[in-house]
């Protein structure tokens, strides 16, 4: 993982915006251009990939028209771009955290959001789901040793009808009490993330550690990119959901604590009202459901989770 600190760079000669457009030669080359582009998709044999792509170059043309950037401010956004891909590997990745910062992963849920009587509400991935995780039992802990407040989780997950699911699978992660993901320590590392089943009543139940606000990566070009806009890195506290069912919708989400002093400044725009949930605090000594002892407080949430019917 990279952890080069050189600050992001100001273009040299980045100039005011003119105070006067263009001028009608400059705008008619100009729109010619973003024409011919558009035109060279014409023969494009898939229509879905021709509609995005003449899309983009509209978009991106119109950003470029009004914005106005100099020579140099492009090429710093293109090394911006190649610093991210520099850093992307198979635990980190650095342009969806681009992507979610820029609220662009929040905003590719609402145009995907159907309203389904009652499904519980999507949120972003983020940039530290890993497939390859370790099976918990029903009951277990998926902290792995990660430091952190206990925290017991339950609930279950049914159909928009209410039919409990079966076999569903939850995968499950977090970062621990330093803010940081396991993967972030050692890329081999799996700790405060597991996978489980759900029992023939459609129940769950774990430990994993109660969520706490932390910041994001800030190494990398995203990081800089943050602090030089003068944005706060921080997340909200919460606690990552991946929900599959052969019978459902999969659903990726999170869990928020309610009282959580970051609130709506969340870095990635992620929080919904309907996944604040409320986790309750125990006093050291008090009896875990499990029959547990746990040395100082732990918590405890409930989370009942709502699939959508599966598309076609």
């Amino acid at each position: 993982m990279s952890t080069e600190a050189h600050p992001e760079p100001a273009p040299e000669n980045a100039r005011p915006r003119p105070a006067t457009g263009p001028g009608p030669a400059r705008e008619a080359a100009e729109g010619a251009l973003v024409d011919a582009v558009v035109a060279s998709f014409d023969a494009c044999p898939d229509p879905r990939l021709k509609e995005l792509m003449v899309s983009l170059v509209r978009h991106l043309h119109a950003f470029l028209r009004e914005a106005r950037p100099t020579q140099e401010e492009w090429a710093a956004a293109i090394d911006f771009l190649t610093r991210a891909g520099h850093l992307t590997d198979d635990t980190r990745q650095e342009f969806i955290l681009l992507s979610d910062v820029l609220g662009a992963s929040t905003q590719t849920v609402n145009v995907n959001g159907t309203a389904h009587g009652g499904a519980t509400e999507a949120t972003v991935l983020g940039p530290f789901f890993v497939e390859d995780v370790p099976r918990v039992p029903l009951g277990g802990d998926l902290s792995f040793g990660a430091p952190g407040e206990p925290c017991w989780v339950e609930g279950t997950v049914t159909r928009t009808d209410g039919t409990p699911l079966a076999g569903a699978r939850l995968d499950v992660w977090e970062a621990d009490e330093e803010g940081r993901y396991d993967v972030q320590y050692d890329p081999a590392r799996r700790s405060a993330r597991g996978s489980l089943r759900t029992d023939e009543d459609g129940g769950y139940r774990f430990w994993g550690l109660t969520p706490t606000p932390y910041p994001i990566p800030e190494d990398g070009p995203v990081g800089r990119l943050l602090r030089a806009a003068g944005r706060s890195p921080l997340r909200a506290a919460h606690l990552h959901f991946k929900v599959a069912h052969e019978s459902a919708r999969t659903l990726v989400t999170h869990i928020f604590p309610e009282g959580d002093p970051v609130g709506r400044e969340d870095s990635v725009f992620g929080i919904r009202d309907s996944l604040i949930k409320r986790f309750e605090r125990q006093p050291a000594g008090t009896p875990t459901p499990d029959g547990r002892t746990v040395e100082g407080t732990w918590s405890r949430v409930r989370f009942d989770i709502v699939l959508a019917p599966s598309e076609g």
